[in-house]
């Protein structure tokens, strides 16, 4: 039996809250950003010591501030080039093999690489069947700007609508399908480690998701699978740990390696801190720790 939390969304308007919300978060009348922004520090209590610039009031906005910059060199990557990196400060939902072209979301739940894809990549998911998958959960306290795990070459991109529940671990453990019905942002890329993707999940009150290259992807209308433009050949290479993208809001990451392309780190466990820049494991060598 689902809990209240998960059955009330349901039948909640997903798409009509985000937006209300995408309003609201974007005000630069003073008394009401501030107010926004103090109501969220006492309520998540982040911690501003890395961020460019530390006052919370003087950010424009509350999206501005929710997005914020970190310092230089606030988040070193780990090890050389072979050196797979976390994207995101995070947490790590799951990670693992993509078994016969499963992916588990959480105990006693799994969902498929050909409905994460969905119609958009079709050609991509027999890429990554038997290869290796990473999920990592952005909490609203995080910083919420996404990189690159590794340098890669846009290859493809698409826009996937769908619902916009929850990602928390509680949602995680109870909506079957979870990361396969949300709304999401698909970016496939080829690189030395072979094929791989970075899968923006959207979430309830994540009703705007932004790459480098398109801005705002979402939210959108129609919704309807949509191939994203590509940019210029000179502009589609992005190195390892260069920023790729933001949430408006938190929500999840999803990582997607090819078969015998990567080995993860044996020391990674769900349920793990990740911040941006350390190791998830290596190609081309022996995973390290």
């Amino acid at each position: 039996m689902p809990s209240p939390f998960v059955t009330l969304q349901y039948v909640l308007p997903h798409h009509l809250i985000s937006r209300v919300v995408m309003v609201a978060t974007r005000v630069k009348f003073s008394p009401i950003k501030n107010w926004l922004i103090g109501a969220f520090m006492r309520s998540f209590k982040p911690d501003l010591s890395d961020a460019a610039e530390e006052n919370p009031f003087a950010y424009v906005s509350f999206n501005a501030f929710f997005t914020r910059a970190l310092k230089p060199m606030a988040r070193p990557l780990a090890g050389d080039s072979r050196i797979l990196v976390s994207p995101v400060d995070g947490t790590l939902s799951q990670c693992g093999a993509i078994q016969g072209g499963q992916l588990l979301q959480a105990k006693g739940h799994s969902y498929s690489l050909d409905a994460l894809l969905a119609s958009a990549a079709v050609d991509w998911a027999e890429r990554f069947r038997d290869g290796r998958f990473a999920t990592i959960y952005l909490a609203p306290y995080n910083y919420h700007r996404i990189h690159m795990p590794t340098t890669g070459t846009l290859a493809d991109a698409w826009y996937i609508p769908g619902r916009l529940f929850s990602v928390n671990m509680a949602t995680a453990a109870e909506v079957p399908n979870l990361f396969a019905r949300n709304e999401r942002v698909v970016l496939l890329f080829n690189g030395e480690c072979g094929p791989f993707a970075v899968i923006f999940i959207g979430a309830l009150n994540v009703g705007s998701m932004a790459t480098v290259w398109h801005g705002d992807v979402a939210p959108r209308w129609p919704r309807r699978v949509t191939a994203l433009p590509m940019p210029p050949p000179a502009e589609r290479t992005l190195q390892r740990g260069a920023e790729l993208g933001r949430f408006n809001m938190g929500s999840t990451v999803i990582l997607l390696f090819g078969r015998e392309a990567v080995s993860l780190a044996a020391s990674l466990e769900a349920g793990q801190t990740m911040r941006l820049g350390h190791a998830l494991g290596v190609f081309g060598k022996s995973a390290g720790p």
